[in-house]
């Protein structure tokens, strides 16, 4: 072999030395392998690179700025390695993948355990990789035991998270998006049952927690999907505006940086604060609940009656009833609303239809004696203070319905219909009812 070894593989004149320095490569080529796999394991190395990697690499200095304050807030992890390990190199990419799959929604970290030794041995870690799982408190921090795979690491993290959005249901809908008016409401409509991740991580983000609401709203609730019109699921609503007036539909990716960058534009402070009423004699909360400001057909109450009524412009259509009002009554009036809206919409007149319990309100009830129940009045709150009473005919003949209530609509319009003067110009007093139980159970 020695004396083939400075002639070329392919000079034919010398087969035997061909011959024998290609059984030589053959014994050879293995054994290069093998060193050069080994070496390369020996040199493998935990390089996590600022600008290749969405895992954020802490020091022991700086665990509880990172993870250790917001503890009450957030949920985090962290992986403790050894720069050298061949195992954690090869979990290098799939913790990103963690990383990567949760950015922004909780803080994926890692701490190398060559460079702080005495850290690791406090964390109890015996070996490397280890990834450790910090709960929102009292939740105790914990090893993280199952596959070392990101699927499972980040389904564990994200079952985590706190979840402070609403389920807004048709019964709690209106209450929702009028409390803490400073506040915009953003609505998720979705196919499933419960928040997703993005939701669940917006809803908790340290800002949004102060200054937005997010609700959460199944397919299931119907009525609340067919009211914004909804076609589409997953589908994101926000309305805003002191009477929750400002409605906008998102129309970008169903990804966390992208909701919440566009959440964030119209983020308020959220605090509420205390104003005086009109007349200067009593305070209340701007950030108190006013389900009337978006129903169409709201009831006339003690709280309500300036809103909808009593100040500002136009006539008071108001649907009296000896208890709670039907669907089918409410359906029936937002017809007549929308039907009267557009075709007073080029005379300047405005009406404002709403309903009365006169079972809760007998005052009232004393005031308008109505031949019977259900009935209807249209109240003028300017100047001087007036109705005009539906006519049930002179033997109760007239029911107060669709027909009867257009036909007092078409009266009054026309300039037919009689107006009574309110004794003394005074309005009778309200009944004072116990308000609903503050800061209820919420549904999750």
């Amino acid at each position: 072999l020695k004396g083939c070894l400075p002639k070329p593989l392919f000079w034919a004149a010398d087969s035997f030395c061909v011959a024998a320095w290609n059984m030589a490569l053959a014994v050879m080529l293995p054994s290069v392998a093998f060193l050069t796999t080994a070496l390369c394991a020996a040199g493998a190395k935990v390089e996590i690179q600022p600008m290749k990697h969405d895992i954020q690499q802490i020091q022991a200095s700086n665990f509880d700025t990172v993870i250790g304050k917001f503890r009450d807030t957030s949920v985090s992890s962290l992986w403790f390695f050894n720069e050298d390990s061949k195992q954690d190199a090869a979990f290098l990419d799939e913790y990103n993948k963690v990383a990567g799959d949760l950015k922004g929604m909780a803080k994926v970290c890692a701490i190398s355990c060559t460079d702080f030794p005495v850290f690791c041995k406090k964390n109890d870690v015996k070996e490397t990789p280890t990834v450790m799982i910090y709960p929102t408190n009292p939740i105790p921090a914990f090893a993280f035991q199952g596959k070392l795979e990101s699927k499972p690491i980040a389904g564990k993290i994200s079952k985590l998270l706190p979840d402070y959005s609403v389920m807004v249901t048709a019964e709690n809908a209106d209450t929702f998006v009028t409390t803490e008016p400073s506040k915009p409401k953003v609505l998720l409509f979705s196919d499933k049952k419960s928040p997703p991740t993005i939701w669940k991580a917006l809803s908790s983000e340290t800002v949004f927690r102060r200054t937005v609401k997010f609700g959460f709203v199944s397919k299931e609730s119907s009525d609340v999907v067919q009211k914004y019109k909804v076609k589409k699921f997953p589908s994101v609503h926000m309305q805003r505006g002191a009477k929750a007036e400002i409605k906008e539909e998102y129309k970008g990716e169903m990804k966390f940086g992208a909701l919440k960058d566009w959440v964030n534009l119209h983020s308020e402070s959220g605090s509420g604060f205390e104003v005086k009423s009109a007349g200067g004699q009593t305070a209340e909360s701007i950030e108190e609940a006013k389900p009337w400001l978006v129903q169409e057909v709201p009831e006339l109450t003690a709280k309500s009656q300036q809103d909808i009524c009593f100040k500002g412009e136009g006539l008071c259509v108001i649907y009296l009833k000896d208890g709670a009002i039907s669907q089918g009554e409410t359906d029936m009036l937002e017809g007549l609303s929308k039907k009267f809206t557009s075709q007073l919409s080029d005379r300047g007149a405005k009406m404002k239809w709403m309903w009365l319990n006169t079972a809760l309100e007998p005052a009232y009830k004393e005031l308008f004696n109505p031949a019977q129940l259900p009935s209807t009045v249209v109240f003028n709150p300017h100047k001087r203070l007036r109705f005009a009473s539906l006519d049930h005919g002179e033997e109760g003949e007239v029911k107060g319905d669709k027909n009867s209530i257009t036909n007092l609509m078409d009266k009054v319009l026309g300039g037919d219909a009689r107006f009574k003067m309110v004794p003394g110009q005074k309005l009778p007093v309200w009944s004072q009812r116990e308000a609903a139980q503050k800061g209820g159970k919420k549904e999750l």
